[in-house]
């Protein structure tokens, strides 16, 4: 998601595929294919983009779990960016009825690539066994793409001490495939796409049993999905970290709740497949930029701010609630670095209509009740006039509050950041992860380096404390489990940098709390041991 953010950086970013004067060209074999990707001679740091990590899920591969790549002969070159998936917007509608990104790279189906980045010597060759960052970006669920990313940008702030790797993975996830398809394509993409990296990022000089997993927004979301996945039983384990830069929960169904089966029969509708035999067959069969369409017109009919193609609750790769799956502990990862912007759903409200925050929440979450919505509309009463409580409704329950749900299911081995830096909105912080291409507004470089090396150190040493940089102005970090520690980013008026430690409001723990029952659970569950345990740390998450 943050779009229009995206869109800034894209055409920066895109640079990266030129590598203008670049004369050394690497070799790798990955069995199936040899890609030979090039050195940028300004940095030495080498880039292999466009990697086929899976089979083009064309023709009767559509809907399906991703399929291992075919056998290649030849040398494959990886110097350019690859094609990205097709593009959607969020809603734009004034009510929930339950933008296309400017870019020069090419939308297409066939878009399960991946760009690995190492640093390297002249001739290409990397430091061996090197903790590796996998990225996830964001743009929820129906956009964005590897190439609005450089990973450059992370191997600078590491001190040359990570192997990168960002990925690609579909938007359209047939919610109504289960017989003759797979549920969540889009995850199983980057499940598979991590499989890749455990398999062949030594090739690189990564360690694959040293893989941090990382992702903004829709990419957050994702690895919220991946922390929960199997049961939290993935195997082989595909990474040991996981950070997040405001995670994206939206109501997750199960796959055949009325609302995504509503979802997949607009789409057959749309295609003019509902008198057909096999609708998926007939789904197959059409046009690709045709099925494209459909799904941008149908979340552009979403709910304004909302998006409308996200992840269900399919029983096999998600086993069951991500909330629950949280709150028994079932987990996959060792540490968790989670950062949330201080206004994550401005940008998701229309700013032009008036609506208290209960009646918001109504058409937020068509599920809820009337009593559920009086239980928002007293929670947000005090805070500020209603068009800042709506804006806290959506940032809090959408992105905020299940920030502290991963938090506390990661006890003593969690950190929580707050990026504050005006106008803190969604995805301000992402231009301080990645500042190679367009300038930071906040262009501080003591500010930039605190920042952006609390997330490197953590994915070299699982702790943001053991610092890259030992003299960067960051302070000590607690765990969040110590007194509801953050770390917050921000400046003065006079543009000095601010950082250092807060404790999370109380008030704002309450709401979330709340907004854990009432949300996914319902009423019934407030009085629930398992639930209060989780909230006011008594025990551990399974009640052992």
């Amino acid at each position: 998601m943050a779009l229009h953010l995206l869109r800034t950086i894209a055409a920066s970013a895109l640079l990266v595929g030129s590598l203008a004067g670049a004369q050394t060209f690497p070799i790798i074999d990955l069995g199936y294919a040899q890609y030979q990707g090039a050195v940028n001679p300004a940095n030495n740091i080498t880039h292999f983009l466009g990697i086929r990590y899976a089979a083009a899920p064309l023709g009767d591969l559509r809907f399906r779990a991703p399929q291992p790549p075919a056998n290649l002969t030849g040398v494959q070159q990886a110097t350019t960016e690859p094609n990205e998936c097709f593009q959607a917007g969020d809603g734009k509608s004034p009510t929930n009825p339950f933008e296309t990104r400017a870019t020069q790279i090419i939308a297409t189906e066939d878009c399960l690539f991946l760009n690995v980045y190492y640093p390297s010597n002249a001739a290409g060759a990397s430091p061996r066994d090197l903790p590796t960052l996998v990225w996830i970006h964001g743009g929820g669920y129906v956009a964005g793409a590897a190439s609005t990313f450089n990973g450059e940008d992370i191997i600078n702030q590491s001190a040359r001490g990570v192997v990168v790797v960002l990925i690609q993975y579909r938007f359209l996830s047939g919610t109504a495939v289960k017989n003759n398809g797979a549920l969540n394509a889009g995850l199983l993409d980057q499940d598979f796409a991590l499989r890749w990296v455990n398999q062949h990022i030594s090739k690189f000089g990564g360690d694959p049993s040293k893989v941090t997993i990382w992702g903004g927004s829709a990419g957050a979301g994702s690895v919220l999905q991946h922390v929960v996945a199997n049961g939290g039983r993935t195997k082989p384990q595909l990474f040991r970290g996981a950070m997040t830069s405001s995670t994206y929960l939206p109501s997750q169904y199960q796959y055949n709740d009325h609302i995504p089966e509503s979802l997949f029969s607009e789409v057959v509708a749309q295609t003019n497949c509902t008198s057909a035999t096999d609708a998926l067959a007939c789904l197959r069969a059409i046009d690709a930029n045709d099925l494209a369409t459909v799904n941008a017109n149908i979340n552009t009919a979403g709910f304004f701010g909302t998006f409308s193609t996200v992840p269900v609750v399919d029983g096999a790769f998600i086993t069951q609630r991500p909330t629950l799956s949280l709150l028994e502990g079932k987990l996959n990862g060792e540490a968790l670095l989670s950062v949330t912007n201080t206004f994550e759903g401005t940008l998701f409200v229309n700013q032009s209509v008036a609506v208290t925050a209960a009646q918001y929440s109504l058409d937020l979450f068509p599920s809820f009740s009337f009593a559920q919505a009086n239980v928002v509309g007293a929670l947000y009463a005090n805070d500020g006039n209603e068009l800042f409580q709506v804006g806290a409704v959506q940032g809090e329950s959408i992105f905020i509050c299940p920030t502290y749900y991963l938090l506390k299911a990661f006890p003593g081995r969690s950190f929580k950041g707050e990026f504050a830096i005006p106008p803190a909105l969604h995805g301000s912080d992402l231009a301080y992860y990645f500042p190679g291409g367009v300038a930071p507004p906040f262009n501080n470089t003591e500010f930039i380096d605190a920042f952006a090396q609390s997330f490197t150190s953590f994915i070299i040493h699982q702790n943001p404390n053991i610092k890259v940089d030992p003299t960067t102005i960051t302070p000590h970090w607690n765990t969040f489990d110590i007194h509801n520690t953050e770390m917050l980013f921000n400046k003065t008026a006079d543009n000095e940098p601010v950082v250092h430690t807060i404790t999370t409001s109380n008030d704002l723990l309450k709401r979330c709390a709340y907004v854990f029952n009432l949300f996914f659970f319902g009423l019934d569950l407030w009085l629930n041991k398992l639930s209060f345990r989780f909230w006011h740390g008594v025990g551990n998450l399974t009640g052992q």
